[in-house]
């Protein structure tokens, strides 16, 4: 492992909500982060994103919106198993769909190129509206300082999932 810490935000930011964590980057980017943390707003770009964990990291924390069931703006954070290769699945190279990579599509896509890293969290943010369009919902916008304080009690040692 690098020691590096990577936080990274994915969405569209003309789906509405989908664009929760690009936002929740962009408040993070003004602020102190421990040394070794990197910020990053990979946007759509989950194939990059992919191929960035590839060089290793200590601590992954995805922030992305997902439709998990909940109320919209219920923010969740998630352990997650980068889960190993399988050949049956993705054949013997992997198949990537560079537009719709959900957190379970990056993280399969990162299994399927060999990528471990470290502890890997998702703060999530249940979505209330994902049509086209810019600007996040009042639920979603209003979750915000919420998601900031929890990626910042994850940098700090103080969440413990």
């Amino acid at each position: 492992m690098s020691g590096r810490t990577l936080v990274a935000g994915v969405g569209n930011v003309f789906l509405r909500d989908d664009a929760f964590g690009v936002e929740v980057i962009k408040l993070l980017s003004g602020r102190p982060v421990p040394d070794g943390v990197q910020v990053k707003d990979f946007g759509i770009r989950g194939v990059h994103l992919a191929y960035d964990l590839l060089d290793g990291c200590e601590l992954f924390v995805l922030v992305d919106a997902a439709q998990r069931g909940e109320a919209p703006g219920t923010v969740t954070v998630l352990e997650v198993e980068v889960p190993e290769p399988d050949p049956a699945v993705f054949g013997p190279s992997p198949v990537i769909d560079a537009h719709s990579l959900t957190p379970d599509g990056i993280f399969a896509l990162l299994g399927s190129l060999g990528g471990r890293p470290g502890r890997s969290l998702l703060v999530a943010c249940e979505p209330a509206d994902v049509s086209a369009g810019m600007g996040l919902s009042d639920p979603v916008l209003e979750a915000l300082p919420h998601a900031v304080r929890t990626v910042e009690e994850i940098l700090a040692g103080t969440v413990a999932e």
